[in-house]
């Protein structure tokens, strides 16, 4: 524990022995593999095919494709984010 300059109490979480999961190493090990650019041109594709469904008036369609965009983009952060700093860099080797 640890008290800050406020007087309340924070307790200090020890990291030291945090390890990801099985599953999460896994994961990170195939997509580390992945270059950047395939989450940034799966989501422009998303884009342009739902610009092409709104074309077709086909708005539902439309709108359901043009939402994956944004978590495609957040899963290409990600990537990026475990290749360059790589929080369990041993893990990864």
């Amino acid at each position: 524990m640890e008290i800050t300059k406020n007087g309340t109490l924070k307790k200090i979480v020890d990291n030291k022995n945090h390890e990801e999961g099985r599953i999460a190493r896994a994961i990170e090990k195939q997509t580390a593999k992945l270059p950047s650019d395939v989450f940034l041109w799966t989501a422009v594709g998303a884009i342009g095919a739902s610009l092409a469904f709104q074309v077709l008036n086909k708005k539902n369609t439309s709108n359901f494709i043009g939402q994956w965009a944004a978590p495609v983009l957040i899963l290409g952060l990600y990537n990026k984010l475990v290749k360059v700093k790589g929080h369990d860099n041993q893990d990864l080797r």
